[in-house]
């Protein structure tokens, strides 16, 4: 049924000029405005994505969005010098090194929140 449909993805933010801002400006993104306050995201070979106004908005607890880079610590380094701030977590299985990278199995990866709190990451291309 849903074999040949392009499908698309989409989250909450409590304010929509903030989230153009960060989405554009910080991460560089194309970012239009759709229909009834819809931001869409366009990124390079996928669907737009959407993020639309919700008042009563609550950050997801889980990413929402993943950008695969070729070099996460140069991606974070230049995200840092734009203002933004990487999550560190100290777990016993699940730690972020000094830079907020964590480098513990899987995919080297580093988490960052949008405006809304909407946690993204950064990640190694595999």
């Amino acid at each position: 049924m849903f074999k040949d449909v392009k499908a698309f993805s989409g989250y909450s933010a409590n304010d929509i000029g903030e989230a153009t801002t960060f989405y554009r400006d910080i991460l560089g993104l194309t970012v239009k405005e759709g229909m009834e306050g819809i931001l869409e995201l366009h990124i390079a070979g996928s669907t737009p994505l959407i993020i639309y106004p919700k008042p009563n908005h609550e950050p997801a607890t889980f990413t929402v969005l993943n950008f695969p880079v070729p070099d996460v610590e140069e991606a974070v380094a230049e995200l840092k010098s734009k203002g933004v701030t990487f999550e560190s977590y100290d777990l016993p299985d699940f730690k972020t090194d000094d830079d907020d990278i964590f480098r513990g199995g899987g995919p080297v990866i580093a988490w960052f929140k949008d405006p809304a709190g909407n946690i993204l990451s950064v990640l190694e291309e595999l």
